[in-house]
């Protein structure tokens, strides 16, 4: 039997090695790695349809376009403007297949009917070859009152003297009477009576874009003034295709208008927009306001007034798109201000609209600005809401700072019209301060501010009682406001000297006191001295009585304090002494 010990070498065969089978892991559709739901990626914007004529490419093309008699000319635009709208050329085979048309087809057929009427005319092609009506006609084809509201004199689509609008007649037209016409929600879409079909309305979107881009200022009389409502009412069309035809026409539009169109024209549809239900049309209002800032910048200084309280409102909308574009615009809008001292706090003053909670932050940034050029109504209607609110603020020192900046600003009002409608914002809220704080220092501040206010505010009606025999019912308040301000000044100067007394007499009086005191002090110590002097001395005394009485032989009594006779004997020690 072998046997095994420590130097045993045993040889142990492993055989062929294990294959492990690799692990594979099943991705279901529409499902993640790990069985839930698969995320989708953030998708890019998408580009923007390029407009390249396609029929109308070369100049062969053009050429025999030009050669054709008038008739053929206005059939040849007819049937490219129909394939721009997706509909079939007039002669087709359809015997052969033949593809559906495509956004990147409509895209093409709008640039040829802008390359035709570049070639035979404006007037030709829009006018009389009927484009802009059969726009019309796809965008509002129960007329323009449906898209602006009920209104009893258009319902039959718009006037051809309004779709080839000039911007000339527009100088006389305000805000107030374009808003007046102006009622209802623009708001439709497919969902809501868009009868049309959507590719018609896509391709009339793109013939907008293609005439802004390829004709350019010819086509401005006849496209901005007529259809810049209906590119903003598509924005909230259901479909995809649609919305982004009607954003790029709006910004094409917007980019075409004339700057002095933005006060009649472009400012009242983009701040009617505004109200409309579709969150969409607002945030595209929205950006082409923030783009009107950068193509009329002096036009839209001059209504910020109107402005800043209409896009302020959709800061608290609940579509988060909606808050974003209304913060971009606001900051866009304000800086257009031609106020140059305080163009650094703009970014500041923005957030606290945005933002209440730095309202503080704002106003200290304002404490730091020195006014120079004086302060008319753009810069007002920026500052006067976040200074308004700093009045409200819970601690006394932040009111002081907004005190201290309206002080300031008041003084370099250039006109009294342009602080006048900010006076109930302001006025109101620097009494309040005035009478309710406990500080002295902070409530002479108020007095100041609304002095300086109510004078801003008080010069535009003397001007008018000047100019006219009888005041005006204005110029008599403003006179009673400030009769109110002068007798609170004197009350406060009145309290104010009654309490100087006060504290004059009482310190007369604490003086008297402590003189008072001082001497009975002073003559309470002397006594002390007179007491202890006597105390002294009577210990003394005592003191050499004792020490004599060490000395004597005799005792109190005269009796000798050896042997206690008063006549010592012969035997006593102090015998003879």
């Amino acid at each position: 039997m072998a046997s095994i010990n420590a130097n045993t070498k045993i040889k142990v065969s492993t055989g062929a090695p294990r294959k492990v089978a690799a692990k594979t892991t099943k991705i279901g559709i529409g499902r993640g790695a790990k069985g839930g739901p698969k995320k989708k990626a953030a998708g890019k914007k998408k580009q923007i349809v390029p407009l390249k004529a396609r029929a109308l490419a070369t100049p062969v093309s053009i050429a025999e376009l030009k050669g054709l008699d008038k008739d053929a000319q206005k059939q040849k635009v007819m049937d490219l403007c129909r394939q721009a709208m997706g509909e079939a050329p007039t002669l087709v085979d359809k015997s052969k297949p033949h593809a559906a048309s495509t956004t990147r087809d409509r895209a093409n057929a709008a640039a040829d009917v802008a390359i035709a009427a570049k070639e035979l005319g404006v007037r030709f092609v829009l006018k009389e070859c009927e484009v802009i009506n059969q726009m019309q006609r796809m965008l509002f084809p129960e007329g323009i009152a449906f898209i602006f509201g009920s209104n009893e004199e258009s319902t039959s689509g718009l006037k051809p003297s309004a779709s080839a609008l000039s911007l000339t007649s527009l100088e006389n037209m305000t805000i107030d009477t374009m808003e007046s016409s102006i009622g209802g929600s623009m708001g439709t879409d497919t969902k809501r009576g868009k009868t049309t079909p959507a590719t018609a309305r896509e391709g009339s979107l793109l013939l907008i874009r293609a005439f802004c881009q390829i004709l350019g200022r010819k086509a401005e009389p006849y496209v901005v003034g007529a259809f810049m409502a209906a590119a903003l009412d598509e924005c909230g069309s259901s479909s995809g295709d649609i919305r982004e035809a009607a954003e790029d026409a709006a910004t094409s539009l917007v980019q075409l208008a004339n700057p002095w169109a933005f006060p009649s024209l472009m400012c009242p549809l983009l701040l009617q927009a505004l109200k409309s239900k579709e969150w969409r049309v607002k945030a595209n209002a929205l950006d082409r306001l923030a783009q009107c800032a950068i193509t009329a910048p002096a036009q839209v200084c001059s209504l910020l007034p109107t402005i800043i309280p209409a896009v302020t409102d959709q800061v608290w909308d609940t579509k988060a798109q909606v808050t974003k574009a209304s913060a971009s615009t606001l900051l866009a809008v304000c800086q257009t201000c031609s106020n140059a001292d305080f163009d650094p706090a703009i970014p500041a003053v923005v957030n606290a609209i945005c933002k209440p909670s730095d309202t503080n932050k704002a106003v200290q940034e304002l404490m730091g600005t020195t006014f120079v050029v004086p302060v008319d109504a753009p810069a007002l209607s920026i500052l006067c809401p976040v200074l308004a609110r700093a009045l409200k603020e819970k601690l006394a020192i932040h009111k002081r700072s907004a005190c201290v900046v309206i002080s300031n600003m008041s003084r370099l009002v250039g006109s009294p019209e342009d602080v006048a409608p900010f006076g109930p914002l302001l006025v109101p809220e620097l009494k309040k301060v005035s009478e309710n704080v406990q500080f002295e220092e902070i409530r002479d501040e108020a007095l100041k501010a609304l002095g300086n206010l109510t004078k801003a505010l008080g010069d535009r009606y003397r001007q008018q009682e000047q100019e006219s025999e009888q005041p005006v019912p204005e110029a008599v308040i403003m006179a009673e406001e400030n009769a109110k301000v002068e007798a609170e000044r004197k009350r406060i100067e009145e309290e104010r000297e009654a309490q100087r007394q006060k504290d004059e007499a009482t310190r007369k009086k604490e003086e008297e006191e402590r003189k008072k005191f001082k001497e009975a002090m002073d003559a309470t110590r002397e006594l002390e001295k007179i007491k202890v002097a006597e105390e002294k001395k009577r210990k003394e005394e005592e003191l050499k009585k004792k020490e004599l009485a060490k000395r004597s032989t005799k005792g109190g009594a005269g009796k000798c304090n050896s042997c206690g006779l008063k006549k010592c004997r012969k035997t006593c020690v102090f015998f003879g002494s």
